[in-house]
């Protein structure tokens, strides 16, 4: 019994040992880099300015009147369709009516006057020049003609001027469009002594829409006219509208310290989708540029010693400046002089690059590598075929979920 107990120990201490040896075995089978790679391909990268600003009408009029009264007709309402010359309102014509009819009599009298004022002139000439006048009377004669004309051309200026504001209380539309506004109501009286009361307010095609964009003042310097905009609105947030830049304007708005200056943007509205006053999210595209691209991460690929003596990677010699530069975009419209590590069938190698603009994430490659290529993010040692599970110690506890 005794000795098949010790057989027994001594086959689970053999069984131990060899446990032991082959984790420290799969520990030291040789390790091989693990590369991330990418492929380089065709793309286009875009620098942009965000914004946001509001949608309104190109062409805007507020209608009000020139004369006080009271509103005695309405003939549209809120988002009616309007023609230029089309009746919007009247206003009670009664008392400018009786101001016409006062201006017609007073012109009637000062013509009258001016009849005998002219008679009287004609008699006094005819006995001035047969010497039967004195030169008092001739001037008086003269003078009263004179006042009478005046009086005259005052009465018939009166007599326009009342047919005038007649033609006011007819409110009609300067233009065609859509009523945004209606700010009155029929029987409210409106008085225009100070200031011209807003009737209506009316757009001119809403299929023509501009956004007014606030772009912060450390922006405003890459915005030009001409550059492409896309911009998004809360009630339609999967589509995506266009426009282009049409003006900057040099007025700044300065709010809590904030100093912003706003870019008038032109956006076609075929569907009349886009409201007056929808709050516009907004890029514009400052530059674009198209060619092959490749990740930013590519460019700051840098290998440890291990790794380096795995791909059989000679280091720099001291002074000389590392293969790959630091992470940054060139300056617009300049090579760079860089380098990328691309991995072939021979081995990885070092290929030196020349740039263009780079978005932060991406950047166009001008010339060095093409469209396929397998470019270098970084690379890692793991142990060859082996995984986390096998090289773990069987005398640790495992982590909950793993057998």
């Amino acid at each position: 019994m005794k000795k098949r107990t010790k057989i027994a120990g001594i086959g689970a201490a053999v069984a131990i040992a060899a446990t032991v040896a082959t984790i420290f075995i799969i520990r030291a089978k040789p390790q091989e880099p693990r590369l991330i790679t990418r492929d380089a391909a065709e793309g286009t990268v875009e620098i942009t300015v965000m914004a946001t600003g509001y949608v309104q009408p190109v062409d805007k009029v507020d209608i009000g009147t020139q004369v006080s009264g009271v509103i005695e007709k309405i003939y549209v309402d809120f988002n009616s369709h309007v023609t230029r010359g089309q009746l919007l309102a009247e206003l009670d014509k009664m008392t400018l009516r009786e101001n016409v009819s006062q201006a017609e009599a007073t012109l009637s009298s000062a013509l009258a006057d001016q009849t005998y004022a002219q008679q009287a002139y004609d008699r006094t000439k005819q006995l001035y020049e047969a010497k039967a006048a004195t030169d008092v009377a001739y001037e008086e004669a003269v003078n009263r003609l004179s006042q009478a004309k005046m009086t005259v051309t005052k009465a018939q200026a009166n007599l326009h001027q009342s047919r005038v504001n007649l033609g006011y209380a007819d409110i009609t539309s300067p233009i065609d469009g859509v009523v945004l506004n209606r700010a009155v109501e029929q029987g409210q009286t409106v008085a225009a002594s100070f200031s011209t009361p807003t009737l209506f307010t009316i757009a001119n095609d809403l299929k023509r829409m501009q956004v007014e964009a606030d772009v912060d003042e450390a922006d405003i310097g890459k915005v030009q006219l001409g550059q492409r905009v896309s911009f998004t609105v809360d009630a339609y947030s999967n589509d995506v509208f266009g426009g282009t830049v049409s003006q900057v304007r040099l007025q700044p708005a300065v709010t809590n310290n904030v100093v912003t200056y706003t870019v008038i943007i032109e956006a076609p509205n075929p569907d009349e989708k886009l409201f007056p006053g929808m709050t516009a999210n907004i890029i514009i595209v400052t530059q674009s540029e198209t060619g092959i691209t490749v990740p930013m991460e590519a460019l700051s690929c840098s290998f440890s010693p291990a790794v380096m003596k795995k791909l059989n990677i000679i280091p720099p010699a001291q002074g000389n400046p590392p293969t790959a530069l630091p992470m940054g975009a060139p300056p617009a419209g300049a090579f760079a002089p860089r380098a990328v590590w691309v991995q072939k069938e021979s081995g990885i190698a070092s290929v030196p690059i020349k740039t263009g603009i780079s978005d932060g994430v991406s950047i166009v490659v001008k010339e060095g590598i093409q469209a396929g290529d397998k470019v270098v993010l970084s690379a890692t040692i793991e142990a060859a075929g082996t995984n986390s599970s096998a090289a773990a110690n069987p005398f640790m506890p495992r982590p909950p979920g793993r057998r």
